[in-house]
């Protein structure tokens, strides 16, 4: 029978598609956050980020609040609740929040591309045991000099240094970094455990516990609401947590979830650079001006990366 009639190219495993598929639409979808902040001047990054996952919890409460009136049992048990807490701190609530220290503490620059070698983190570590390193080879050399082409822009004009403390922010971008890729292999191996559990049910709980997380990060450091309602611009500030929460936390956390089921952490790693070239066509888009020739020529390297990870493991 031809495979390639029933939607799946000959030759390529089972749900490799779908699950690459799946990993592009997620960075599609995370791109979108690199246009909250230019949408809305004025607030600070901690009180998107506790906009965004709250936004994200309740949709997701909503949605567990409407199976369960369905007669459809999605609760989970303490011990996947505790799951979820705990991973939604380290990719979630808690990694945002020490990306924003970091960027405050030392700057956007180094903490920012600290955060650019997440793939290759995930790509390293989640190898599969049958796969070659020489087979991966050429999907890391291309991503590292998309990543290295991106450090030389961001150089140009940057705010590297002018933070209140440098080597504390670059400590927090480490354990940033650190607490994503760490999110990335146990998510993936927390799906590979509980195939009774679908994409979609995991990023409701994922998003009640996110949900949970924000309003402590808000009660913390956050902005009160009447100070937040009374600056220029509040209803967009509202509209953009109401579409990043939907868009960029929940939506790509069902696609993420599907992508890491269906994929080995090493090729779902190497699909998280697209967040990267979309946040840049976004960001370009909206500001209505042309990337550099560096920014186009490292995002060309991301996608020949992302074509040679893709061949390695077919």
């Amino acid at each position: 029978m031809n495979t390639a009639v029933l939607g799946r190219p000959s030759g390529w495993p089972p749900g490799m598609v779908a699950g690459i598929l799946a990993g592009l639409g997620a960075g599609a979808f995370w791109g979108s956050a690199f246009v909250a902040p230019l949408l809305t001047p004025g607030f600070s990054s901690i009180d998107l980020t506790v906009g965004r996952f709250l936004s994200c919890g309740v949709l997701s409460a909503l949605l567990l609040l409407w199976a369960r009136v369905r007669g459809e049992r999605q609760q989970p048990t303490w011990r996947q609740a505790g799951a979820a807490l705990w991973l939604s701190l380290l990719g979630y609530t808690g990694y945002y929040l020490l990306l924003v220290l970091a960027i405050q503490a030392a700057g956007a620059a180094l903490p920012v591309l600290i955060i650019g070698t997440i793939p290759l983190w995930i790509m390293l570590l989640g190898k599969p045991t049958g796969l070659r390193w020489r087979s991966l080879l050429p999907g890391l050399v291309l991503t590292v000099a998309g990543l290295v082409l991106m450090m030389r822009v961001s150089a140009h004009g940057s705010d590297a240094g002018e933070g209140t403390n440098f080597w504390l922010g670059i400590l927090y971008a480490v354990l940033a970094m650190a607490s994503w890729t760490a999110f990335g292999l146990l998510n993936a191996r927390w799906l590979a455990q509980h195939p009774e559990v679908n994409s979609t049910v995991w990023a409701n709980w994922l998003g009640v516990a996110a949900g949970l997380g924000s309003l402590v990060i808000w009660a913390a450091v956050g902005s009160d609401f009447d100070t937040l309602a009374q600056r220029p611009g509040f209803d967009t500030f509202l509209i953009v947590c109401a579409i990043t929460g939907i868009g960029s936390a929940w939506i790509a956390s069902v696609l993420w979830n599907m992508a890491s089921r269906r994929l080995s952490p090493s090729l779902a790693g190497q699909l998280i650079v697209s967040e990267t070239v979309f946040g840049l066509v976004y960001t370009f888009a909206w500001s209505a001006q042309w990337p550099a020739a560096l920014q186009w020529v490292a995002c060309a390297l991301f996608v020949l990366g992302i074509l040679a990870s893709i061949k390695a493991h077919r």
